[in-house]
């Protein structure tokens, strides 16, 4: 039996409803504006391609590059006006041979229809961390 949330009970004809894992990522310039600006971007796109709202997130989860330390992007959500009750966390991501430097990465956690598809964003030269999930249409420019 699937867990149900009190904003959808177990009832025919009603659609179901998953946590599901929606990723993104970006890269940006150490630089607190366009960290700012990258994040609250990716993060409404993030919302809007998927039809979630806030209230259907259960967390949010950033990673950042070491290169990235200007401004804690959970703080530059929250300073945007987003993200005022949620569970944001952000770590630093390990460093790997060829590793894409400058990204901030995003893992939301929320409740979506279980029948709807997932999009998943890469933004800004984020794309070729997942060039299998990503249609030209789909992606944000790069801009370096």
């Amino acid at each position: 039996m699937m867990m149900q949330d009190d904003k959808w009970p177990d009832q025919p004809g009603l659609p179901s409803r998953l946590i599901r894992a929606i990723r993104g990522a970006v890269q940006c310039r150490n630089d607190s504006l366009d960290i700012a600006a990258q994040v609250t971007t990716l993060y409404d796109e993030l919302l809007s391609r998927n039809n979630l709202a806030e209230a259907d997130i259960v967390s949010l989860i950033f990673s950042v590059t070491p290169d990235i330390d200007a401004l804690n992007p959970a703080a530059a959500l929250r300073k945007a006006g987003r993200a005022g009750e949620l569970a944001l966390f952000v770590v630093q991501e390990a460093v790997f041979q060829g590793g894409l430097e400058r990204t901030i990465r995003a893992l939301i956690h929320g409740y979506m229809d279980e029948k709807a598809l997932v999009r998943h964003i890469y933004r800004n030269g984020a794309e070729v961390l997942r060039p299998d999930r990503i249609s030209p249409a789909e992606s944000g420019k790069a801009v370096r």
